[in-house]
């Protein structure tokens, strides 16, 4: 390696030194470090203040018996010879000095006999008997204070006076109204976060692998499987919707009776059960003819569309037993509440539910029948196939792109929305089908696995509380809008940190599974996922600390939680009342901390 002169390596280790300077000092001017503020005296009392409060969280308070101290003034003086009556001295008295004055004036206020260290405020009252704080009763051991006050201006010919409040601790120490606000907010705190974590980690599981890069790179199709996958996907999920609004149909026929909804349950699974049973039979004799195939098929849907109905009755009968136990359990009313919610969710998921079955349906018809094509098809069919199938797809998906951006920007032009991307993706399309091989494999799992690497990338970028925000629009301030926010910000968390660790697996257990012949399904399920199983539960029990201290943040924006009372206090400067929220958060904190440490050292 070439050394250079000392005079060269001096000057560079100067240059860098002076090249961090600039830098530096040119971070001070942009971030505005000004030092003279940190001298200013006005700053210094606020921060002591501020500081004194925190110190002080107001957990416990005892109940105050208060004592009135009350001296005669005039503002300003209207007879010189005018004195105060003589104090009993065997009690709590004040002596002003002097004994009138003019507005804006000081005079020294002394007081004697008051409870010993009892504190309170002394106000100057006007004949509209308003209470106007000029002065604190700080009493010594002694019951002795010494103050100085500015009278303010209220000049009046009537008889004004200044009155000391002090208060006195009586009975035992009990938690403020405060502690109760914050265990009742913290509770609250806690289960937001559990929720979330459970929503992102159902769903981030099954995403997780198909961001996995060991897992996708070898998914590899020939064009017309592709183009079959995008027709058939997009239209099963337009005809499972259908189905799923037609089942929903029917099961709204039974009204609200409790019995025709439990009969209508037991007919739905029981026909469904049968028709699959004659529609699916385990063991078949002699090849069926083409019309009891297609007797099978009719038979098979009718077998589906009743499940659906049932699992619609299902989410009715929910609502409603939920609804009257939440009513009659009393103290146990969220049990039914839960129920009632339950069900009212099947009923949201149902239609997304049936479309993904339509869309899984068609694309495996579709995968059949690529097969056929690419195994048994002649080269020449096979290529005009993938040709016209080819144009169809692309046409279609570029149709669908510009519906969602017209929805989202609203065009209202048919040039823009159909005719021109329809037009585009059918020619990309066609220049596909003619330049690609019909039984070429092309690598459709990577581009799946960057799809998806893409979205949870830009998920994570958006914090959860700018989520918030829009979830709050959605269904209003609380704890709710904190639960979906999260939750979101953790399916893009998890499902990035559950890839990665498919990624790092041992790859010996999963060729020898692949070497029996199992498919992809069975290779996952016993050569990827006994391997994840533990760090995926090491990952969700760290999550669900995470999303603990997120919570406290998002409550800023109105998601609810301990969040949501802190940056109320803050708000109104009651800094006791912050601490006592700030306190919470750090023992909360501390101990989900601990406790998913000991369970990750009990699973993992």
């Amino acid at each position: 390696m070439k050394k250079f002169p000392p005079i060269v390596r001096y000057l560079a280790i100067g240059l860098v030194i002076f090249l961090a300077v600039v830098i530096y000092a040119y971070g001070f001017k942009v971030t505005k470090v000004n030092l003279e503020e940190t001298k200013s005296e006005r700053r210094q009392t606020q921060l002591i203040r501020i500081i004194r409060a925190l110190a002080k969280p107001e957990i416990f308070e005892y109940e105050k018996q208060e004592f009135f101290v009350t001296v005669p003034f005039f503002v300003p003086c209207q007879d010189e010879s005018a004195q105060p009556a003589a104090p009993d001295k065997f009690k709590a008295y004040m002596i002003i000095n002097p004994t009138c004055a003019d507005p804006k004036s000081e005079v020294t206020i002394e007081g004697f006999n008051f409870e010993p260290n009892s504190e309170g405020p002394i106000f100057f009252n006007p004949p509209s008997g308003a209470n106007l704080r000029i002065a604190d009763v700080v009493a010594d051991s002694q019951g002795h204070f010494k103050t100085v006050a500015t009278i303010p201006n209220r000049p009046d010919e009537e008889e004004q006076t200044i009155k000391a409040v002090t208060r006195i601790r009586i009975g035992n120490p009990h938690f403020t109204r405060t502690t109760y606000d914050t265990l009742e907010k913290i509770i609250e705190t806690v289960f937001l976060a559990l929720l979330a974590t459970t929503f992102g980690t159902i769903v981030a599981i099954p995403l997780s692998f198909l961001a996995s890069r060991n897992l996708m790179e070898d998914v590899k199709s020939p064009l017309v499987s592709i183009s079959l996958s995008l027709i058939t996907i997009p239209v099963g999920f337009m005809l499972g919707a259908q189905v799923g609004s037609w089942a929903q149909q029917i099961s709204q026929l039974l009204s609200d009776s409790l019995i025709l909804n439990l009969i209508g349950i037991l007919v739905t699974l029981a026909i469904a059960v049968v028709g699959f049973r004659w529609a699916f039979p385990q063991e078949e004799i002699e090849t069926p003819k083409t019309e009891k195939r297609i007797l099978r098929i009719i038979v098979a849907f009718i077998s589906v569309m009743s499940f659906f109905v049932s699992l619609f009755i299902l989410a009715n009968l929910a609502i409603m037993t939920g609804s009257y136990l939440s009513t009659r359990l009393g103290a146990f009313g969220f049990l039914g509440s839960f129920l009632a919610n339950c069900g009212e969710i099947l009923n949201m998921i149902m239609i997304l539910i049936t479309a993904l079955s339509g869309a899984w349906v068609l694309s495996s018809i579709g995968s059949r029948i690529s097969k056929f094509i690419t195994t048994k098809a002649p080269d020449r069919l096979a290529k005009i196939l993938s040709i016209i199938l080819s144009t169809i797809a692309w046409a279609l998906l570029f149709f669908i792109i510009t519906a969602g951006l017209n929805w989202l920007y609203q065009f209202y032009n048919e040039l823009i929305t159909i005719v021109f991307p329809v037009g585009l993706g059918a020619i990309l399309g066609l220049v596909l089908g003619i330049s690609i091989k019909a039984k070429a494999l092309l690598p459709v799992g990577i581009n799946i696995y960057f799809i998806f690497r893409t979205i949870f990338n830009a998920l994570r970028s958006i914090e959860s509380l700018i989520m918030v925000i829009v979830f709050v629009v959605w269904v209003g301030i609380g704890p709710f809008a904190g639960v979906l926010a999260l939750g979101v910000h953790t399916i893009a968390g998890l499902a990035k940190l559950f890839s990665e660790q498919v990624e790092s697996i041992m790859e010996g257990p999963v060729e020898a599974i692949k070497a029996t012949g199992a498919n992809r399904i069975q290779t996952i399920v016993y050569g990827v996922i006994p391997q994840i199983v533990p760090p995926y539960i090491s990952y969700t029990m760290y999550r669900w600390d995470i999303n603990v201290r997120m919570s406290t943040i998002i409550g800023f924006a109105g998601g609810g939680g301990i969040g949501f009372l802190l940056i109320q206090n803050i708000n109104l400067l009651n800094y006791r009342a912050a601490s006592v929220q700030m306190i919470a958060i750090a023992l909360v904190v501390a101990s989900m901390d601990y406790l998913s440490s000991k369970m990750r050292e009990k699973v993992v």
